[in-house]
This record gives C-alpha cells, sequence and structure tokens, in this order.
C-alpha cells in the first residue's frame, strides 16, 4: 500500500511524504533559523521534533544537530543517520502514526504553514564548484564560438571540466540579482566597453550537496562517492556573457560569473530521488579506470525554466530540459574532484553546469536559445534576447512517481538595475 501521510497533500504538490526535502527557515521574522522538511504546504519543525526526544534511533539519539542553523551537522553524519531521520520522520507523519496526528499541542508547535515562513539558504558553503557537464551545451557553445569542426575539446570527453565558483554571491530563491558591471569586448582600436552587462543571461542547472567530505590526500572512489552527496538543489547560476567572453581567456569565468547564483531551498535527498534513477549516457570513449563506475546512474527530473518579462503579470515557458541529459553523472564529478587529494567538506556545492537537451526548446540559457543573440526569443508579445531590468526567471523541477510528484519548489530571482 503507497505511503500517506496524515496531512492533506494535493497530487500535484512538490512534497508528498515520499519526499520530505530538507531545509532552513525561520517561523517568525525574529525567530532563530532552524532546520525543517517540507510536507505538503507545510514545515514541520525538527528542532521541536528533536527537543521532543521522537529521533530516538541509534544515529540521531542525543545528536544536536536539528538544533543547529544550517544542516551541516547533520550532513557531516552520513548516510546512516540520513537514513534513520527519513525513517523516523516518514513514520511520524504517516496516516498510521498516532504520535504526532493525535497530539494537538506538538502538532501546533512543530507544523508551520509554508506561507508563513522565511526561507533561507539551508547549509554554510564552504566551497562551490561548477562543473560542464552537458554535451549538448558543450557542443552548442564550441559552435558558437570556435565553429563545428572543434565544437569540444577532446579533452571533455575525458574528464569532468570544472572551475572554482565563488561560495559568498550565494542566494536563496527569491533574492533580487543586481546587473553587474565590468569590461566588455572593445570596439575596433577602443578600449574595452565598461558599463552594465549587456548579455545577462540565466543557466539552468542543478547542484549536489555533499555531505561527508573525505581527508587531504585520499580520493574518494566513484563508487563510493554516493555516500558522500546529500541531495540536490536547483541552482541558477546567472551569467554575464559579455564580461565572461573577454575574461575568460586564458583563465576561465571570474567577474562574469561571481555576482550572484541562486539555489533552491529546498534539498532533495538521494534516498527520495531512488525511485527514478536512470541510465547514465553511453560515455565514449570509456572512461580512465578511476572514473568507471559498476552502475552509473543519472535521475529522471523534469525541468522548466519561466521567464516573467518586465512589467508583465504572466510567465511563458522558455526550456524544458531534463536531469538526465548530463554526461558525467555527480558521482563521477565527485570522484574526479577529489583524485589529485582535495578534500570536500560538509556543505559543499557541485554544480552541474547547464543542462541543455538536444533539441531547441531544451536548451538551458539564453546563449544558447538567441544563439547568442542572433535571433529573439517571443515572450507574451514581447521579445528578449538577453535579460532585460525587471524581469524574473523561475525554475522548477519534479520526478513524477504513481500518484505523487517529487520536486524540488522553485529557484527565483529578479534583475536589478545596476546601481
Amino acid at each position: 500500500m503507497a505511503l500517506k501521510s496524515f496531512i492533506e497533500v494535493g497530487p500535484d504538490s512538490h512534497f508528498p511524504i515520499q519526499n520530505l526535502p530538507f531545509g532552513i527557515f525561520k517561523p517568525e521574522p525574529t525567530s532563530p533559523p532552524r532546520p525543517g522538511v517540507a510536507i505538503g504546504d507545510y514545515v514541520l519543525d525538527l528542532s521541536t521534533i528533536s527537543v521532543s526526544g521522537l529521533f530516538d534511533g541509534p544515529f540521531l539519539s542525543g545528536s544536536d544537530c536539528f538544533l543547529q542553523p544550517n544542516l551541516n551537522k547533520f550532513l557531516a553524519l552520513g548516510r546512516p543517520a540520513w537514513k534513520e531521520a527519513r525513517a523516523t520522520l516518514q513514520n511520524l507523519l504517516s496516516a498510521d502514526e498516532a504520535k504526532l496526528r493525535d497530539n494537538p499541542n506538538l502538532r501546533e508547535k512543530s507544523l508551520v504553514p509554508m506561507s508563513k515562513v522565511e526561507m533561507l539558504l539551508p547549509i554554510a558553503i564552504g566551497d562551490y564548484t561548477d562543473f560542464f557537464s552537458s554535451m549538448h551545451h558543450a557542443r552548442n557553445c564550441g559552435i558558437m564560438f570556435r565553429g563545428p569542426e572543434n565544437a569540444i575539446n577532446p579533452n571533455w570527453f575525458q574528464l569532468p571540466i570544472a572551475y572554482h565558483g565563488r561560495s559568498s554571491s550565494i542566494v536563496v530563491s527569491g533574492t533580487d540579482i543586481i546587473r553587474p558591471r565590468g569590461q566588455g569586448h572593445p570596439s575596433g582600436n577602443s578600449p574595452p566597453y565598461f558599463g552594465p552587462s549587456r548579455k545577462l543571461d540565466f543557466e539552468l542547472e542543478m547542484a549536489a550537496v555533499v555531505g561527508p567530505g573525505n581527508e587531504l590526500g585520499k580520493p574518494v572512489d566513484v563508487n563510493e562517492a554516493g555516500d558522500h552527496i546529500f541531495g540536490l538543489v536547483l541552482m541558477n547560476d546567472w551569467s554575464a556573457r559579455d564580461i565572461q567572453a573577454w575574461e575568460y581567456v586564458p583563465l576561465g569565468p571570474f567577474l562574469g560569473k561571481s555576482f550572484g547564483t541562486t539555489l533552491s531551498p529546498w534539498i532533495v535527498t538521494l534516498d527520495a530521488l531512488e525511485p527514478f534513477a536512470c541510465d547514465a549516457p553511453k560515455q565514449d570513449p570509456q572512461p580512465l579506470p578511476y572514473l568507471a563506475e559498476k552502475i552509473s546512474k543519472n535521475y529522471d527530473i523534469s525541468l522548466e525554466v519561466q521567464i516573467k518579462p518586465a512589467g508583465q503579470e504572466d510567465s511563458c515557458v522558455v526550456t524544458r530540459s531534463n536531469f538526465n541529459h548530463l554526461y558525467w553523472t555527480v558521482t563521477q564529478q565527485l570522484a574526479h574532484h577529489t583524485i589529485n587529494g582535495c578534500n570536500l567538506r560538509p556543505g559543499d556545492l557541485l554544480g552541474s553546469g547547464t543542462i541543455s537537451g538536444p533539441e531547441p526548446e531544451s536548451y538551458g540559457c539564453l546563449l544558447e536559445l538567441t544563439w547568442n543573440g542572433q535571433k529573439s526569443l517571443s515572450l507574451n508579445g514581447t521579445t528578449r534576447k538577453f535579460l532585460e531590468d525587471g524581469d524574473e526567471v523561475v525554475f522548477s523541477g519534479c520526478s513524477k512517481g504513481d500518484g505523487y510528484k517529487v520536486g524540488f519548489g522553485t529557484c527565483s530571482g529578479k534583475i536589478l538595475p545596476s546601481p
């Protein structure tokens, strides 16, 4: 029989009992931040559940991991503790369990309407790495800038390419993004352009949240890498294409990327996503032994991007893609990241890179959708080549089960003008 919660959860909700994503929230503006899980239209306050002694298993009994202002201490405990927390919460919230269901006092203290809470970044992010794992995105960018004969550099098929991002400018969904200023390509013999970015873009990404790290000098085996990944979030890695194009040779992205990255507030665990695991694409050539997985899997997560143009009420869908289009898996990304001995830590973030599919309507950024501004995108009677001030971009993503969805909610941000 299907698992059912005593809390009413509609079939279109992203947050049924099969999901239970983790986040950090404030029930009142003056409240300290605390951990919670999403269930239907409510947030279950894990600090209250913890103080009530309901986490009584061997890994969480007596732990103060749910009395912290972020999830890092919980992430550090590893998969056995994550599984115990999930099993405990599914049991507590199930229609057949009386402990919470029949305790009005505890219910009132621990279940907060989602409409009343403020969501915060769920983790303290020490380090952030952004990968480049979609073959379709890599090919399109290569054709645009190098031509079809050199579209993808040979090393791309041998290793998950990445760069080190800026964690200080990662913000939670709903935070406004100020249009960055910087240099752009000179025109003729003039000095470089300096001013507000003229080619501001979104990038449809997801990111893996690291759980237990590894010691400096001790790589993680690719077949054990899944135990180091707590879950996934939606991520918009905003990009100033003109700034990036001028600066990125020879050392890669810098100011064109570091001005802002937006995360969805709920981390969906790999355990919740396991029913939606699917085969990863066949990799050719065969990866080197340290990247060769016994089981190579992606997840079937439908992704959508909407843009609400400045001054308009209605949003327009511009992209429908899927997480399963990634060529390099999240476990390969993590294993490669550590192969030189680099130490990851709880709360580190690994961005997937733009997730583009093979069809034009599945391209994951405006750079591809407008082919670097050569054509216009039609949005509710207006057009865009790149983002304008006042535009709002909203990502959503979910996996569809039998009569339920496991979803991420939304990841949104609005562009404000440069000061």
